[in-house]
């Protein structure tokens, strides 16, 4: 049911995120070139691995990721615009609307089983870890959200996250420069 209700309201929607999508990625071309999207091989449902994309938001260079981040860049990712090109992963059933969010495909081997959990779901464009801290939790903090939201999945705690999303954008509730930089590797369990 949920895969149901999530297309249906992508695909209801479409109109003003393609939209969006093209204002984004003009801005991205004009801005900060080319390529304006970002692809990297992330963990999806039972492990398995996709080839996940967003609209890109650092420079190509060898720098910290602090330093690579465009001035744009900082712009999509506190109003979460970086992320609409994987309402695609969405219709293809890669991804789901809630969930935990893909990680790098290089950490499966780095998880415990009880971390690996979160893999017992579809990742989502947003979850209970991001809307309960993002990056300013550590990554114990962050897998426990991720397995407590397996646990307790239900269409209505996903539409909880889905508002407590919107509201967090809109009110740039958790938006600062630790909130849009990248989170720090994951180098094994704890």
């Amino acid at each position: 049911m949920k895969r149901f209700v999530e297309t249906a309201l992508v695909l209801a929607t479409s109109p003003a995120w393609l939209a969006l999508s093209a204002a984004v990625a003009a801005a991205v071309a004009l801005f900060d070139g080319r390529p304006v999207t970002f692809t990297q091989e992330r963990a999806g449902l039972g492990g398995r691995v996709f080839r996940m994309m967003k609209f890109r938001t650092m420079r190509d260079v060898d720098a910290p990721d602090v330093e690579r981040i465009t001035r744009l860049g900082r712009i999509l990712r506190a109003t979460s615009l970086d992320e609409l090109p994987q309402l695609f992963h969405v219709l293809s059933g890669r991804m789901s609307l809630v969930g935990p969010r893909p990680l790098p495909a290089r950490y499966l081997p780095r998880y415990s089983p009880r971390q690996a959990r979160r893999h017992e779901v579809r990742p989502g464009i947003t979850g209970w870890a991001q809307v309960n801290g993002r990056n300013a939790l550590s990554w114990d903090e962050k897998f426990r959200l991720d397995v407590w939201y397996v646990d307790n999945r239900s269409f209505a705690l996903d539409v909880k996250i889905l508002f407590m999303t919107a509201a967090k954008v809109f009110r740039r509730d958790g938006i600062d420069s630790s909130a849009t930089e990248t989170m720090g590797e994951f180098t094994c369990a704890s």
